[in-house]
């Protein structure tokens, strides 16, 4: 494992609108890398295509396509435990004023000494603030 991965950077993958060069060089970069994502990065996936699908940008036959790229990308997804969100991402999210998901990621990338891929303007400036490294 590489680095970790984050919703907004694999969101960006689905948007021709929402892309960008740093999360071409991040899918790139999963060709031959594994990345780890918290057990939020699923349901956080999950959740912004439906809700894409809700406001008409994203077509139904256009969702298989996108589950097939999705489900082929190389991240192994860790476990998040209650007392880990409750203390460690709960402080991390209170000390830089973050969502408690934005945290989780945060929280990983720390505690295993990984970079952060995310397109996340706030959350790329918290891991600075933190001293955790970013990809790109």
């Amino acid at each position: 494992m590489t680095f970790v991965v984050d919703a907004s950077v694999t969101l960006a993958w689905c948007f021709g609108d929402e892309g960008s060069d740093l999360a071409e060089r991040v899918l790139d970069r999963l060709a031959g890398e594994e990345a780890l994502a918290p057990a939020i990065w699923p349901l956080e996936v999950a959740n912004g295509l439906r809700t894409a699908e809700r406001r008409g940008r994203l077509e139904l036959a256009d969702l298989a396509q996108v589950r097939g790229l999705l489900t082929a990308l190389p991240v192994r997804i860790e476990g998040v435990s209650l007392d880990t969100a409750l203390g460690e991402v709960t402080e991390l999210a209170r000390a830089l004023e973050l969502t408690a998901y934005d945290a989780a990621y945060l929280a990983l990338a720390a505690r295993r000494g990984l970079a952060l891929a995310t397109v996340d303007q706030q959350l790329r400036s918290a891991c600075e603030r933190a001293g955790v490294p970013l990809v790109g």
